[in-house]
């Protein structure tokens, strides 16, 4: 089933450790991918890339291939000496209305970026360029900051990270989510009025 407008919008609202934590733990990418701006948040459906280290004449196809509520997801197997991905492909993405960037390498432009809005999780930045020759492979599965991301995949980005939800988990990640923080809001209520977190929590007391 595809993952609704609605449903990704419910995702972002609710937060990438919410939503890690309710779906059983899985799913997060290691922390050396950071936001470029950490207000970012962002919730799109994968389009994948495998890249070759150094090159992005790929990434302009992957644009053309992604599209509305759409994340792409590049393995660009860690390589952080040159930046496939700037100002100019974050505009073409924009135009295409794409949810946002994940990249395993690095990006330039980095001001722009932060500008314009759009969501970039990267892990590093990079002046050098690269060059537009080797072919890449779009919509395969991708290895990226160790989770296998498969096309069509839901993955969240904000603040605290980054987390993948297999497609056909979407429906029950997001009612556990919410039924996480419902949770933890009855908890801040409780917390207000007196309640300790160990209490909460069922917690012994060692004193």
């Amino acid at each position: 089933m595809t993952t609704t407008p609605e449903q990704l919008a419910r995702l972002a609202a609710l937060g990438t450790a919410t939503v890690y934590e309710a779906n059983g733990q899985t799913g997060a990418f290691d922390s050396g991918l950071k936001p470029l701006d950490p207000g970012s948040r962002m919730a799109g459906r994968a389009v994948t890339l495998d890249l070759p280290p150094a090159d992005n004449w790929y990434v302009h196809l992957a644009v053309l291939q992604a599209g509305p509520g759409d994340v792409l997801v590049v393995d660009a197997k860690g390589y952080l000496e040159a930046g496939p991905w700037g100002d100019v492909l974050t505009c073409a993405a924009q135009q295409r209305g794409l949810a946002g960037l994940v990249i395993d390498g690095a990006v330039r432009d980095s001001r722009d970026i932060i500008d314009s809005g759009f969501p970039v999780f990267t892990r590093g930045l990079s002046i050098k360029g690269t060059s537009k020759s080797v072919p890449g492979r779009i919509n395969v599965p991708v290895h990226v900051g160790g989770v296998t991301v498969e096309p069509g995949d839901v993955v969240l980005g904000d603040a605290d990270g980054l987390v993948r939800v297999p497609a056909a988990e979407i429906g029950q990640a997001l009612r556990a989510s919410e039924s996480r923080q419902a949770k933890e809001n009855g908890f801040r209520e409780r917390l207000r009025i007196g309640a300790t977190t160990l209490e909460l929590l069922g917690l012994a007391d060692p004193r």
